[in-house]
């Protein structure tokens, strides 16, 4: 496997949730009212008073990612393709995730594709396991790695291609401030990694009409 998906996450990784040590929702909502109050605002007045609660619900549903595992949307296969071995690409998949260094979103598409091995994984298992991951703290470069890395892990297939397109928030709203500028990474195991026109076979079908 390229040494690049296991410098970002172990194999064994996988196969379990992370395991995280939540406060109670009472501290998560007081921690909310701090920030509020930090970025100079009164959490006391009317407009202010239940955003507490709404932001740590949308935090639970925003970084739902930490409570599921995405080598179980894996598990299970098909056998039965009538013989087909060629790639199987699932292209502009949406996700929007959040930069760990500033907590603020990442919004973009995500290209997967892998040469089976005698199975299959259903499609929309494949969008699961990028939401997983996207809802998670991220790098994009990490993020790359790591869907690259557990679709090889568990479906064991010829090679995997997996290219991030997104825009970051951290690079919009803050610092630099570049709107409109998207980062793209890509990681290549087995066949892609070792055929060069394999790659170029993926480029061009994620790029189809577009320039």
């Amino acid at each position: 496997m390229d040494a690049v998906i296991k410098k970002f996450m172990p194999p064994s990784a996988y196969l379990e949730k992370p395991i995280t040590d939540r406060p109670s929702e009472a501290e998560a909502e007081a921690a909310v009212r701090t920030l509020l109050r930090w970025a100079g605002d009164n959490p006391d007045r009317e407009g202010l008073v239940d955003t507490p609660k709404r932001v740590v619900k949308a935090y639970r549903e925003m970084f739902g990612g930490y409570d599921k595992c995405p080598a179980e949307e894996l598990g299970r296969t098909f056998e039965e393709v009538a013989g087909y071995d060629d790639l199987v690409l699932v292209k502009d998949i949406t996700f929007h995730s959040h930069c760990e260094h500033h907590m603020v979103p990442i919004i973009g598409k995500a290209h997967v594709g892998y040469l089976p091995d005698g199975k299959v994984v259903g499609l929309s298992k494949i969008a699961r396991v990028v939401d997983i991951f996207a809802q998670r703290l991220q790098t994009q470069e990490a993020m790359t790695a790591q869907i690259a890395g557990v679709i090889q892990d568990v479906l064991n297939p010829r090679g995997v291609a997996v290219m991030l397109e997104a825009e970051h928030m951290c690079m919009a709203m803050r610092g630099i401030r570049k709107e409109g500028s998207t980062t793209l990474t890509s990681t290549f195991t087995g066949v892609f990694k070792d055929t060069p026109e394999e790659q170029v076979r993926v480029v061009t079908m994620v790029r189809g009409g577009r320039g």
